[in-house]
């Protein structure tokens, strides 16, 4: 027994090695550049076969082979990724969603690559760079570990790292060179890559898809060590290397027993699994709100286009037809990834998870095999299928809730990876499985008209998710998901709703997909498989249903009619170029289209635009573009403004009743830290009906914390939040909203993607009162009931922005306005005709609370002001006696 326990433990040893230089190289990646490497497990299968090519094939001596392919190609690989993908994503400033798609895409790209070159097929006799004992590989996993250590902490190069990743701007203009400083990192972890590759190729043999995943699943070492600590990721390497050896010696019986097999052989992907879930904070600093920009139009009779091309199989025949059934199929997977991706502005990588439990579950029912369940005919073992699986997207929709960026990546693609690991790779769930057609569709014709009707359900589905409220909400909370809460927009749920309508249409999908092959094949819906389907659907226009039946065109053509890896070598060069057309290439073609235009485009003289506005004399009466100083010298609402009074939008104006003196807004002794440290002590604060609060302070006084504490977005660690008697302390922000208290950001929260009237109705369609006048009230009182209202809010002025802000907030009729430095970014006009507007509102019966740096405009606005410093409030009063002293303790805005 000691003799098996010491020989398990070697064994162990030699697998946590290759998984500890993982895990270091994907810390150090992460460290130098903030990217997740999701391209690690395939740079390591393409060193392993590059490393091959030279031994096997032509013949070079081992050690020459290693040093081109260790010491050349794979840092070679990791110095043209950086210089070529991911430093020109920094310079545009790309949001980490794009820097995730473009990893990815470079992860597609590789695999694609591989599959042209060296073809599909396992390979077994990759040359052993090493021998069996794990004690090389345990030294070089322990040596490479300790150099880096010393490196970053003793070297001035580690100083200029540990620079960089604490704040890259700052280490520029420091003198730093941080693309250097990339550079090293990519090239490094591109080294521990190949290493990992050639170390494990003789164990686990060569194969495109299979190796890359094995490789990614021991990512769960860097989650484990928050992607920080090498000694954490090293030992939690060893350890579950040595665990998963030991449990081999297990031998379990009884109806459980094929589970806990499958657990001990697949100890990384448990770890992985637990890391991902059990860690939300991996990756906060890249959980930022998506970019958006405003919706690409499709082009005229696209969608007649489309129609034409997928009628026309119909006149196919024998393999051609064969091959164009996938096609429907997985566009209705694609379709999923539209809805929770597009619209809903989550990162799911475990789609191909749904889609295969909706194969398998319509293959176990129609055989009967399905526990408690008797056999059903297929169409409607699918319709149950689809049932059955929509609910278990809980699995990722559960997670979202709390992540966002690369925490819930990891999340989704654990997910995924566990679902393909623990179920499609296992002989309890699948031997002896085969799936059929519906009766009367057995034919590839027929089957083809069935998933042609299924499609147009999935589109109208996927059509009504993307459109009137519930379609708003869900671009709202992709565009900025803090100013969706904000507007009274049920995030959670909301979350919920798009991964479970996901899982529904991609278990649809996966399930038209089986039965058109006539049969459950597991490696259809591996994880590589589903980043992708994720690629393809976000180059082609995420938020674009006809972006999504392209795709799903594309990837069956291409693969059907040239050899296999084309499609996958274009979608990740695609992905690679994300940055340069985040809309998708359509996008892309009408900006320079449009440019070119521009460029070759007649001018007029000023002679010339004179005579014009002659000929044209209605366009001298044409209206500029709205502005807030626009706003009260124009129409109804400027003299109503300008008067210092408004069309009814407080709740007593609404109901006819007096302001009461009852605080609308209060606190109560309130205290909030970050960690250890203190931001509120002891902070009492009322906000009266029909009245202006101004709290002001130097920066780090602790206002921004009180607004969050108010606004729902913090909680404090002792005290009360009250709304007028009721206690809201727990409340999160969208139950505020409904119950009457709005607010505006700092930093702009509108929604890129909807227009200036869609933006004000989510505002409305969120608050507490049904009231269809609402959005044309709001939009009229500041200003934007002109031809602005149907334009994107994407690339507005900062100050019509301002505006459409604040009529979002005002449409839902709330009782209590919280501002935070509502006058950044505005001129002197602006900021003047605001507080004109702000003024009125208060004298309506409003209760508003204003944080502002603008003394000025606090002393014009406020009848009560706070000075706050250290956390505390230190004064209050009136502006006249307090903003003195506030004046001399305010730091620059």
């Amino acid at each position: 027994m000691s003799s098996l326990t010491y020989d398990l433990t070697l064994a162990g040893l030699a697998v946590g090695s290759a998984a500890a230089l993982s895990g270091i190289g994907l810390v150090v990646t992460y460290r130098a550049t903030g990217v997740l490497n999701f391209a690690h497990g395939a740079i390591a299968m393409v060193c392993a076969y590059a490393l091959w090519q030279c031994v096997v094939e032509w013949g070079w001596p081992l050690w020459a082979g290693a040093t081109v392919t260790l010491l050349v190609l794979a840092p070679g690989i990791g110095m043209a990724l950086e210089r070529f993908v991911f430093r020109p994503l920094a310079v545009l400033g790309s949001d980490p969603a794009q820097t995730l798609v473009a990893s990815i895409g470079v992860f597609v790209l590789l695999v694609g690559g591989a599959v042209l070159l060296w073809g599909q097929g396992a390979r077994d006799d990759a040359p052993e760079l090493m021998s069996a004992e794990p004690w090389g590989q345990l030294a070089v996993a322990l040596l490479l570990a300790a150099g880096v250590g010393a490196v970053i902490r003793w070297t001035r190069f580690g100083r200029e790292l540990r620079a960089v990743v604490d704040d890259r701007q700052l280490a520029v203009l420091g003198g730093i060179d941080a693309d250097r400083v990339a550079a090293a990192g990519w090239a490094f972890g591109s080294f521990t890559a190949g290493l990992t590759g050639v170390l494990l190729a003789p164990y686990v043999r060569l194969d495109p898809y299979g190796m890359p995943l094995l490789v990614m699943e021991v990512v769960a070492v860097a989650v484990a060590a928050r992607m920080r600590s090498l000694p954490v990721a090293v030992l939690t390497a060893l350890a579950i290397g040595v665990a998963q050896s030991q449990l081999t010696r297990l031998h379990p019986t009884g109806w459980g027993a094929p589970l806990l097999q499958a657990v001990s052989t697949n100890l990384f992907v448990v770890a992985l699994l637990i890391a991902a879930l059990a860690l939300p904070s991996v990756g906060t600093r890249d959980a930022l709100p998506r970019s958006a920009t405003a919706r690409v139009p499709t082009p005229p009779g696209a969608w007649i286009v489309a129609l034409v091309l997928f009628l026309l199989p119909l006149g196919f025949a024998g393999s051609d037809l064969h091959t164009s059934v996938q096609v429907p199929a997985l566009g209705v997977v694609l379709l999923s990834l539209v809805v929770v991706t597009g619209r809903g502005g989550q990162i799911s990588l475990g789609q191909a998870a749904y889609a295969g439990l909706g194969a398998l579950f319509t293959a176990l029912l129609a055989a009967g095999r399905f526990p408690g369940l008797p056999r059903l005919p297929e169409l409607a073992a699918l319709a149950l299928a689809v049932v059955l699986v929509a609910p278990l997207g809980l699995l990722t929709g559960w997670p979202a809730i709390n992540r966002r960026g690369l925490a819930l990546a990891l999340a989704t693609f654990a997910v995924g990876v566990g679902v393909s690991r623990f179920v499609f790779a296992q002989p309890y769930a699948i031997s002896g499985l085969s799936l059929g057609r519906p009766a009367g569709f057995d034919g590839d014709r027929a089957y083809y008209v069935l998933e042609l009707t299924l499609l147009a359900a999935a589109l109208l589905t996927t059509w009504l998710l993307r459109r009137g409220r519930t379609g708003r909400a869900l671009a709202a909370m992709r565009d900025h998901e803090s100013g969706a809460s904000a507007a009274g927009v049920q995030v959670p749920s909301l979350k919920l709703l798009a991964f479970v309508s996901g899982a529904a249409l991609a278990a649809l999908g996966g399930g038209m997909l089986g039965m058109g092959l006539r049969a459950f094949d597991p490696a259809a819906y591996d994880p590589v498989r589903g980043l992708l389907w994720f690629a393809a659907v976000v180059v082609l226009g995420a938020d674009s249903t006809l972006g999504a039946l392209a795709a799903a065109a594309l990837l069956v053509g291409l693969d059907a009619g040239a050899r296999g890896g084309v499609a996958a070598a274009l979608i990740g060069i695609l992905a690679v170029l994300v940055g340069r057309f985040p809309g998708g290439p359509y996008e892309a073609l009408r900006t320079a289209v449009g440019s070119l235009r521009l460029r070759r485009g007649a001018r007029l003289t000023a002679v010339g635009v004179r005579a014009r506005r002659r000929l044209r004399p209605t366009e001298r009466g044409a209206a500029p573009r709205p502005t807030l100083t626009g706003l009260t010298a124009s129409g109804v609402a400027g003299q109503e403004a300008a008067d210092g009074a408004l069309p009814p939008q407080g709740p007593n104006a609404a109901e006819g009743r007096v302001p009461t003196r009852t605080p609308a807004l209060s606190t109560h002794h309130l205290q909030a830290r970050y960690d250890n440290f203190t931001a509120l002590d002891g902070i009492t604060v009322t906000v009266d009906p029909g009245q202006v609060t101004a709290i002001v302070g130097p920066n780090g006084a602790g206002k921004s914390t009180l607004f969050h504490c108010l606004a729902g977005t913090h909680r404090p660690a002792h005290g009360q939040v009250l709304f007028g008697t009721r206690d809201i302390t727990h409340l999160p922000a969208h139950a505020r909203t409904r119950l009457g208290i709005a607010r505006t950001f700092q930093q702009l929260a509108v929604f890129p993607s909807l227009t200036v009237a869609e933006n004000v109705r989510v505002g409305a369609e969120q608050g507490r009162i049904r009231d269809p006048s609402a959005v044309e009230r709001a939009l009229r009182l500041l200003g934007l009931d002109g031809p602005v209202r149907a334009l994107p809010a994407a690339d507005l002025p900062t100050g019509t922005l301002r505006r459409v802000e604040l009529a979002r907030a005002l449409a839902g009729s709330p009782r209590v306005l919280l501002l935070d430095e509502p006058a950044a970014g505005l001129d002197t006009a602006e900021v003047t005709a605001l507080a004109r507007i702000l003024k009125a509102l208060a004298a309506d019966g409003t209760a508003l609370l204003v944080v502002e740096h603008d003394l000025d405009l606090v002393a014009d606005l406020a009848h009560t002001v706070h000075v706050m410093a250290a956390g505390r409030i230190v004064a209050s009063g009136p502006p006249d006696r307090v903003l003195g002293a506030a004046g001399s303790q305010e730091a620059p805005a």
